[in-house]
């Protein structure tokens, strides 16, 4: 759009700015628009019928409201080389601006130019931060991300990089006993702003589906996500998001799509095998792992984009199920060699091999070992669950009777399982289990029974057939 230049001052319409020798005027936006109407139709007369119309735009205003803006304008111009204000009132018919206009093209300068980079480039730079799924940087995206918003509240994309940021916030937290529910609900609020602003932005809805699963919307969580590939079917996250939310054999095609888009995607692989794992398919789920694993060799998490973490841990919780000590030992240690790569599920990660070692420590009859074990998986978690129920077992922390919260969570009940377990009552360990699952909403709760190292039920296959059995249908 063009400048408007009159005596010493310059209307440029395209950024909506107004300057008296080079100073910025500081104006209401509305008012901009009046003068541009007047100021483009230099020596016509405009109504204010029309100046309404073409301003305001539908919104229900008084004359009094353009009238305030004239007199406000007039105030700030001031007066021509004739000594007459710019805009004159023409009784009856409206206003018109008078004086000498030169109209010239809009050129914006270097800095111009660069400010309006500015936001494009924080972006970029977050979103890499984003990308390395290393806590430190995750913080220092969600800082980025909150400056380009406070310069540019209606920015979408700037919206979904800190809402992604803040939900990684609340995942780096989500084993504490006290998660960071403050940054799950910034990150929802973020996410649905950006849905907002830009309804056809498909990183949005893939970003809002992830957001509403951690919330427990299930439901609208897959529609969000499918919503992302319908709007953009060839973008790899969209896919891998969708893998995320979904179970089943959805997960699985969603795995394959994500690893077509994006060959040797490490995660991808990962949330394939745990369908396997549930379905009890350990041949498949270690194939899986294993591509993932070499995918990414001698890369440790924080130092390149997408680092994976949790697939030597899954493949040493195979090996365990099969009774395969020494390989199961020997995935564990190469795990635990992550730990110090900052990755944002590195700590949990950690602490949960730590309790399978423990668990298998346990199995050996090794008291000691199977103690400095679990207080190590404590020492990353200090309320892992499972690691303070064994070790309250060994008599090294208060008896508990059973592990807080609702009995048909399949989650508290596979540890309430696995305290039964612990005093040799499987029979009812597995009943407890499979009351859960029989009530449990569709999804992947509980998809890791065949490898938990604590209930070991590879060896009481009999007891639980019936679990398992449901287990498989529920992720076929």
């Amino acid at each position: 759009m063009p400048r408007y230049c009159f005596g010493d001052i310059v209307l440029d319409a395209d950024a909506h700015r107004l300057t008296l020798k080079g100073e910025i005027l500081s104006i209401p936006e509305r008012h901009v628009d009046v003068l541009f109407e007047l100021v483009s139709r230099a020596g016509s007369i405009v109504s204010k019928d029309k100046l309404i119309e073409e301003v305001w735009r539908g919104v229900a205003v008084t004359d009094n409201s353009l009238e305030q803006a004239v007199s406000a304008l007039r105030r700030v111009l001031g007066t021509g080389p004739d000594g007459q204000p710019y805009i004159q009132t023409v009784p009856r018919q409206g206003y018109r601006f008078i004086g000498v206009v030169t109209k010239t093209a809009s050129r914006a300068s270097d800095e111009e130019l660069d400010a309006l980079l500015a936001p494009h480039r924080a972006w970029l730079e977050g979103r890499a931060a984003l990308e390395t799924l290393e806590r430190d940087q995750i913080v220092r995206a969600r800082g980025v991300f909150e400056g380009v918003i406070e310069r540019e509240p209606e920015h979408a994309p700037a919206h979904v990089g800190l809402a992604n940021a803040c939900v990684m916030q609340f995942e780096m937290t989500r084993t504490d006993e006290r998660p960071d529910a403050a940054a799950l609900e910034a990150a929802a609020r973020h996410s649905k702003e950006a849905c907002r602003l830009a309804t056809g932005y498909a990183e949005a809805w893939a970003t809002r589906g992830f957001i509403l699963d951690r919330t427990g919307h299930h439901i609208d969580a897959l529609a969000a996500s499918r919503r992302a590939i319908t709007l953009e079917p060839d973008n790899w996250r969209h896919h891998f998001r969708l893998g995320y939310v979904s179970w089943g054999e959805e997960r699985l095609r969603a795995g394959r799509r994500t690893l077509s888009l994006l060959p040797g995607f490490a995660l991808a692989h990962w949330l394939m095998a745990t369908v396997h794992v549930a379905r009890h398919a350990f041949d498949e789920a270690e194939r899986e792992l294993s591509l993932g694993i070499a995918a990414q060799p001698n890369i440790q998490p924080g130092t390149s984009r997408f680092s994976g973490v949790a697939l030597h841990w899954l493949r040493g919780l195979i090996h365990l199920a099969r009774n395969e000590t020494g390989p199961a030992l020997a995935a564990f240690e190469r795990e635990l060699a992550l730990e110090d790569g900052g990755h944002l599920y590195g700590r949990e990660c950690c602490a949960n091999t730590w309790y399978a070692i423990g668990s298998l420590r346990l199995r050996q009859g090794d008291r000691s070992g199977a103690v400095a074990a679990f207080e190590q998986a404590r020492a990353r978690v200090a309320f892992h669950p499972l690691a303070r129920l064994a070790l309250a077992a060994l008599g090294q922390l208060p008896l508990r009777e059973s592990v807080d919260g609702d009995p048909l969570s399949v989650d508290i009940a596979i540890g309430r399982a696995a305290g039964l377990a612990l005093v040799g009552k499987h029979h009812e360990a597995a009943a407890l289990v499979d009351r859960a699952l029989a009530t449990a909403l569709p999804g992947p709760a509980g998809w890791i029974l065949p490898v938990e190292p604590l209930l070991h039920i590879t060896a009481r296959s009999d007891i639980w057939a019936s679990p398992l059995a449901r287990l498989r249908s529920r992720a076929a």
